[in-house]
């Protein structure tokens, strides 16, 4: 089950893994202040966190960020579930139009899901990075 959590710590948990101790992305660029006022979606099986997303709502565009999925769950469909659930959950917040900046090896996932990549690529923490878009 995918759901909005308030207690982040899980969220947290699982980006360290993956960002952090998998991607060698540095405390401070992974931690920010956007973690306030966004929507928090948590996958689990009963108590153990398998994946998460952070939504932010700006007007009518939403940003799908920090999505990921523990290595334990990949390959399962868990993340096209967590960026579907996204998309849904930005519309019904009143989104139009959801963006995010994919890692440039996931752009064909993303494209799986109706996402257009648009401009250059960029580096971000060190990785390649596109920006990637869909109506809602």
């Amino acid at each position: 089950m995918i759901e909005p959590v308030n207690d982040i710590s899980p969220c947290h948990s699982l980006r360290r893994a993956v960002f952090i101790d998998e991607q060698g992305i540095s405390e401070p660029e992974e931690w920010d202040d956007l973690d306030t006022g966004a929507i928090h979606l948590l996958a689990r099986d009963g108590d153990s966190p398998l994946g998460t997303a952070r939504l932010i709502v700006a007007g009518k565009t939403g940003k799908i960020g920090r999505l990921c999925v523990a290595k334990s769950a990949r390959g399962t469909g868990l993340g096209a579930a967590l960026v579907t659930e996204s998309c849904l959950r930005l519309k019904a917040h009143g989104c139009s139009r959801a963006y995010l900046s994919a890692q440039t090896y996931a752009i064909p996932f993303y494209e799986r899901l109706d996402f257009t990549a648009y401009g250059v690529d960029y580096d971000d923490a060190g990785i390649p990075h596109r920006d990637m878009e869909k109506p809602l």
